[in-house]
C-alpha cells in the first residue's frame, strides 16, 4: 500500500490557453473583441479620446475607421487590453446592478489602489498594468476575498 499523496481523480479539464502570438488566433478573436469593446465603451459612456487611450493610443481617424470596419487583425497588446476591460465589465455586472455597474468606472473610489481617483482615470494613467490590477480586484471581490 502506497502512502504517497496524490490528487483525487476529477473530471476537471483545464482550459486550453489561447496563443495570442498565433496570427490565426488573433484573426479569429479580433473582430469580436473590437465589437465587444465598442459596446463596452458605449455602455460606460467613455469619451472617444479615452476609448482610444484604453486601446493603447491611436489617432482619431484610425479609431473611427476601426469603428466602421472592425474586420482587422489586432496586435497582442490590444487584444489583451480588450480582454481585461471585458473581464472588468463582466465582473461589475455580476457584482452590481446594471446601472451601477456601468457607472462604476466614473465614480471616485476610496480603495487605496485608486487613491481617490475614478477607476477609469486610474486605468487611463496606468495602462495595461492598471487594467490588470482592476480586473484582479474585481475578480477577488467576486470570489468573496
Amino acid at each position: 500500500m502506497s502512502l504517497a499523496y496524490s490528487y483525487p481523480k476529477s473530471r476537471f479539464e483545464p482550459a486550453v490557453l489561447v496563443d495570442l502570438n498565433s496570427r490565426a488566433e488573433r484573426e479569429r478573436l479580433s473582430r469580436s473583441a473590437l465589437m465587444g469593446f465598442f459596446k463596452l465603451a458605449a455602455a460606460w459612456q467613455v469619451r472617444d479620446d479615452d476609448a482610444r487611450e484604453l486601446l493603447g493610443g491611436m489617432s482619431s481617424s484610425s479609431y473611427y475607421d476601426w469603428k466602421k470596419n472592425p474586420d482587422r487583425v489586432l496586435e497582442v497588446d490590444r487584444i489583451t487590453r480588450i480582454s481585461y476591460l471585458l473581464g472588468i465589465y463582466k465582473a461589475l455586472h455580476i457584482l452590481y446592478g446594471d446601472k451601477l455597474a456601468d457607472e462604476w468606472v466614473h465614480l471616485p473610489n476610496t480603495n487605496l489602489i485608486f487613491g481617490g481617483r475614478t477607476p477609469l482615470a486610474y486605468m487611463l494613467g496606468g495602462g495595461l498594468i492598471a487594467m490588470q490590477t482592476v480586473r484582479k480586484l474585481l475578480d477577488a471581490r467576486r470570489g468573496g476575498l
